[in-house]
């Protein structure tokens, strides 16, 4: 074989390979273009979340030294999905509380769910922890805030999430879910937020809304 033939043969695969890229391009250009134009019609929000209320069964903060906290509640949270096109798959879903930046609970687990179009899902889980270390810095406020009557806890939830449009499942993202509570404590009857008495346990109806990042 010539050198004139070997040169022909190679500039036969370089146009080949030229335009196997070119297709595998022009592809990647649609599926991105028809992903935005759709995402556009769709108009995708995120899910709206709701602490609707506390019941605290358990608050109790030992020391001296070593600041511990041993806590028992159960909160309600609701989810309402706005979008009327897109379906939500909630894969995980932890919750917990937290004091001043400091994690106070265990993790709570929310059993997985598909939530349809304009639907809400609503989920009532304990959350507690056992003799949980509080950080110094933290010890001395959280004794005070007690004592004042009110303490300002963030309730938590972290997971992941899959949007559904038709047959297509989208791939997982984090969601992060942040709730504020302000529980009284002291006369829990008489306070500015007054509880009812559920079996062992005060219910504050809180109805605050939550900020949702994904």
């Amino acid at each position: 074989m010539s050198v004139k033939e070997c040169t022909h043969h190679k500039d036969k695969r370089r146009k080949l390979l030229r335009k196997i890229c070119a297709g595998f391009l022009i592809l990647a250009v649609i599926v991105l273009v028809t992903f935005f134009i759709t995402w556009a019609i769709l108009q995708p929000r995120k899910p709206r979340f709701i602490l609707q209320d506390a019941t605290i069964y358990a608050f109790n903060i030992s020391g001296p030294n070593t600041i511990l906290l041993s806590s028992n509640f159960q909160v309600t949270v609701s989810s309402r999905n706005p979008n009327s096109r897109i379906g939500v798959y909630y894969d995980k879903l932890d919750v917990f509380a937290s004091y001043r930046n400091q994690q106070i609970t265990y993790y709570t687990g929310i059993q997985p769910v598909y939530q349809g179009h304009k639907e809400t899902n609503v989920w009532s889980p304990f959350v507690y922890g056992t003799n949980v270390p509080v950080a110094p810095y933290n010890g001395d406020s959280l004794t005070e805030d007690k004592s004042d009557g009110q303490i300002f806890l963030l309730i938590k939830m972290n997971g992941r999430v899959r949007w559904r449009v038709g047959r297509f499942i989208s791939g997982r993202y984090h969601i992060h879910v942040t709730c504020p509570a302000f529980i009284p404590f002291g006369d829990k009857l008489k306070s500015a937020t007054p509880g009812i008495v559920v079996g062992t346990g005060i219910k504050y109806q809180l109805s605050q809304r939550c900020s949702v990042n994904v």
